[in-house]
């Protein structure tokens, strides 16, 4: 991570340790009802019989803003204490950010179920439980996060935002604004930055609606769904809005493509905006390139070509400007995780 991504490394999520270590069960320590199943690694909320002695508990820790409380352990994320160790120790001289991430509320809502197997999303009394809880993790992330580096960037993963609109989420556009904002306003009370990352196509215009600073999408594989929204577009980077394309794949194509090839897919991706009215130069000027999704799932040494290829492209990407600069000035892109 800190060889090819020294400007803004991430800490790894690594659900192969341990199933504690999923990114459901990952941000699920001093929430209310929950119970592990080791033997089918997995939890439940277990809702049965008077829940509301549990519930006052929760939000008097809530209110007394007790984040140690939803502090995220060695146990549940391994490679986020390995990750403040390392960086503790030795900080890349190019380091400009840190990147920190949590589960974003619709898809841990609707992942999780209770003991009747269905999901906690749709028990509205528990939910905001649920959505306290993951607001606070994020809080508490950050500020650890911020003992490394003063900028701190927090992603929201909502893999489960890319079903909005059919029928397996039974959820409003406000109700979608309401529960992102909570977890994005928590992040900006701690001075960081605030993004999404969503797998797949969705409703872009959504989260262009929220306080977002950060949207990032699969270009390699979904970018036509961000030319539906322009307008929506431009307002967000006329707010000084970030995109983070996910032009590196994450799956088996990622032997198959060279970084010149990569290279000339986003910048014809870019090209392509800028054909149908979005400002070239602000649109560099305001991307990240990323990887198109998570890497938890992929060996140590596809991880590490993805890795590889991401600073390749960058590198590729900057040279190119910086030979041709944009109506004579010079555009900036950064690579992230």
């Amino acid at each position: 991570m800190l060889r090819y991504l020294p400007q803004i490394p991430t800490w790894p999520q690594l659900p192969n340790a341990g199933y504690l270590e999923s990114m459901y069960l990952q941000y699920s320590g001093g929430m209310p009802f929950v119970t592990l199943d080791p033997a089918k690694e997995r939890l439940f909320m277990d809702l049965r019989g008077d829940i509301w002695a549990d519930l006052e508990r929760f939000y008097e820790r809530v209110l007394e803003d007790d984040l140690e409380w939803f502090a995220i352990t060695p146990q549940y994320a391994s490679g986020l204490h390995a990750f403040i160790g390392r960086l503790w120790r030795t900080r890349p001289p190019e380091l400009v950010m840190v990147k920190g991430q949590v589960t974003g509320p619709i898809s841990f809502g609707l992942m999780i179920t209770d003991e009747r197997k269905r999901s906690v999303l749709y028990r509205e009394e528990v939910f905001d439980a649920v959505l306290k809880s993951l607001a606070l993790k994020a809080r508490w992330q950050a500020r650890q996060l911020q003992r490394l580096h003063p900028q701190v960037l927090m992603f929201i993963d909502e893999p489960y935002l890319s079903s909005f609109g059919s029928a397996f989420i039974n959820l409003s556009r406000d109700q979608v604004l309401q529960y992102l904002e909570e977890v994005v306003s928590a992040i900006h009370q701690e001075g960081a930055l605030a993004g999404v990352h969503c797998c797949g196509n969705t409703d872009w215009s959504i989260l262009m609606d929220t306080e977002l600073d950060v949207i990032n999408f699969d270009a390699y594989e979904y970018f036509q769904g961000m030319t539906l929204y322009l307008d929506r577009l431009q307002a967000f980077l006329k707010r000084g809005g970030v995109l983070a394309w996910g032009i590196v794949p994450t799956n088996p194509q990622i032997a198959q493509g060279s970084a010149e090839t990569l290279r000339r897919k986003f910048l014809e991706q870019v090209a392509d905006l800028e054909g149908r009215g979005i400002d070239r130069e602000v649109l560099l000027r305001q991307s990240l390139l990323t990887p198109s999704c998570g890497m938890g799932s992929l060996s140590v040494e596809t991880a590490g070509l993805v890795l590889q290829r991401l600073a390749e492209v960058s590198q590729a990407v900057r040279a190119d400007l910086s030979a041709a600069p944009p109506k004579g000035k010079r555009a900036k892109t950064r690579a992230s995780a």
